[in-house]
């Protein structure tokens, strides 16, 4: 006697939507983040948000264009996003450290691409981290031209992202910043950061675990309330110095001998490892402490933290977010310009030779 077999169930329909992929979701947030981008819109922009691949156009301005490229994240400041439900400000973070890097070479940012990646899509905060991407590229004159959202159920914890930017800028090949012609006698000139900006968080977060242990938690820090004043995006130097550039320019010919020489973002590893990269083999920059202020918040991490001042130069931007090196005959007005302009700038110091087993930044 032949038995019959039963007959297979039919499975359950499973949508994208059950994996856990929202694309109505996706959509709506594409619809937010549209009039955010507009307004950052500029020369080149032929083709933005919503294509497969976003088109720009070098300005006809350029003789001899080059293209420079940054990319960064913001670290682990985002843990304190996600804890303090704080996500208005990262996102000009994200462009501030890509941005701030171009800056360095003389390049004007062009335009800008974020990667947001979640576990789970929430419209309201994916909407206020793009709102700070639109705002940082808003203040730097570069177009947020396209990026990239991505929901990928199980990668991220609840209530967590990441972020990523990529900026891309342009600068007349004969206006390169190289610093290959800094020589002894320039002046090093700071300019001031906004906070901690987006560095050091590691230690930053530390610091805040012992002090709540402590019961020492400070209330404000530099007239702001605490976590405001931890969470103080970086500041975009952009306008400012690209004006100054314009104001007291180098030529690498020599044509030119005298105006900046050389720029520095202070990022991780601070100002002893961060200067070295824009100066010439046998310079060294003896910077004078306390020839610029220090904050209440760098002296509350650098107590509760119990390091010395090494580690601080070295962990923290301490203070200083931006150096500036310029031939000595234009330093007053390079730093007059700036100050009218809005930054707080400091002279820290000079480049000397550097002697034998002296390190190539001294303070």
């Amino acid at each position: 006697m032949t038995q019959s077999s039963s007959p297979t169930p039919t499975p359950t329909p499973l949508s994208y939507k059950d994996a856990g992929v929202d694309i109505v979701a996706g959509d709506a947030l594409v619809e937010r983040i549209k009039p955010l981008a507009k307004k950052t819109m500029r020369e080149g922009v032929l083709a933005g948000i919503g294509g497969f691949g976003a088109l720009f156009e070098v300005p006809k301005r350029y003789k001899e264009p080059v293209l420079v490229s940054g990319t960064d994240g913001v670290g682990t400041k985002l843990k304190l996003a996600f804890e303090w439900n704080m996500h208005d400000t990262v996102g000009i973070d994200l462009v501030a450290m890509s941005v701030n890097d171009v800056l360095v070479q003389g390049a004007e940012p062009l335009f800008f691409l974020d990667y947001f990646a979640c576990g789970k899509l929430d419209i309201d905060t994916a909407a206020a981290v793009v709102g700070g991407i639109a705002k940082g590229c808003e203040l730097s004159g570069c177009a947020l031209i396209g990026g990239e959202t991505a929901e990928m159920p199980g990668m991220y914890p609840a209530g967590e992202y990441d972020l990523a930017g990529f900026a891309v800028g342009a600068v007349e090949k004969s206006k390169i910043l190289t610093g290959a012609n800094v020589k002894p006698g320039d002046v090093v000139l700071g300019l001031a950061s906004s906070g901690v900006h987006s560095n050091g968080f590691s230690l930053v977060r530390k610091c805040i675990e012992r002090s709540e242990a402590a019961g020492t938690v400070p209330a404000t820090l530099d007239g702001k309330p605490f976590k405001q004043a931890l969470m103080e995006p970086t500041r975009l130097y952009v306008l400012n110095v690209l004006a100054a550039l314009a104001a007291h320019p180098h030529s690498n010919d020599a044509t030119s001998p005298g105006g900046i020489k050389a720029l520095a973002h202070i990022t991780g590893g601070g100002l002893l490892e961060n200067i070295p990269r824009v100066l010439p083999e046998g310079m060294a920059a003896h910077l004078k402490k306390g020839s610029w202020p220090k904050t209440e918040l760098f002296a509350w991490l650098q107590a509760t933290a119990g390091i010395d001042d090494i580690e601080m130069n070295r962990t923290f931007n301490n203070g200083i977010g931006m150096v500036v090196v310029v031939d000595a005959a234009d330093a007053d007005a390079t730093a007059a310009t700036l100050r009218a302009s809005g930054e707080a700038v400091y002279t820290l110091g000079v480049i000397a030779a550097k002697g034998d087993g002296e390190s190539v930044v001294v303070v």
